[in-house]
């Protein structure tokens, strides 16, 4: 039975929840997302029946710290460390070489994953409370509009939502390659940015 709570029940709720393999949906700066237990195949089986998701397509993780994500990539280089300095808590998404063999629906055809360390508190209360990186993918169904609700993210097959209020309208975050200063999605963090705090970066994508 899917459960719709605020506050501290609703993150202790969906902490129990990812402990069980089960989907979660929590608020983040722009949408209500999707999370679940990301080293589960159980798990993503889950979270990739309820949103009707090609398993072709990688989801992104959230994380509380850099510190959380460190045992799972093969390095983190400078410019990534200048990244989580300057624009972490924020909208700026790292892909980042992992360390060993990760669930395929997490990496990358090249072998990254990418990570970002969110602003809205309670999302990054969740990962916190859950000790470690959750998935972090628009709760909606596949090619639908996102959720910016509680309501609108209770989609069938989700156990617990951690419902904060609405959502504000915000663009997604920028997707960058730190190793390369590739810019892979366009976002609110923008090349003059990333030059300003020292990171050197190539907006064509």
């Amino acid at each position: 039975m899917m459960r719709v709570l605020p506050d501290q029940a609703g993150l202790d709720a969906a902490v129990a929840a990812i402990r069980a393999d089960q989907v979660i949906a929590y608020p983040t700066e722009t949408v209500y997302g999707l999370g679940v237990n990301p080293f589960s195949e159980t798990a993503l089986d889950a979270l990739f029946a309820v949103k009707a998701r090609e398993a072709d397509k990688p989801v992104l993780l959230i994380v509380d710290m850099p510190a959380q994500i460190e045992r799972y990539v093969a390095r983190l280089s400078v410019p990534a460390l200048q990244c989580m300095e300057k624009f972490w808590p924020g909208p700026l998404s790292l892909l980042l070489p992992v360390a060993a063999t990760l669930p395929d629906r997490l990496t990358g055809p090249d072998g990254h994953i990418c990570v970002r360390c969110p602003e809205n508190a309670t999302a990054r209360q969740l990962c916190s409370l859950w000790g470690g990186p959750i998935t972090s993918t628009s709760a909606n169904f596949s090619g639908q509009p996102p959720a910016r609700n509680a309501a609108a993210a209770a989609l069938p097959g989700v156990s617990v939502v951690v419902d904060a209020g609405r959502c504000d309208a915000m663009p997604p975050s920028t997707i960058l390659n730190p190793d390369t200063g590739q810019i892979l999605r366009a976002g609110p963090v923008d090349a003059a940015m990333l030059s300003q705090a020292g990171i050197a970066s190539d907006d064509k994508h």
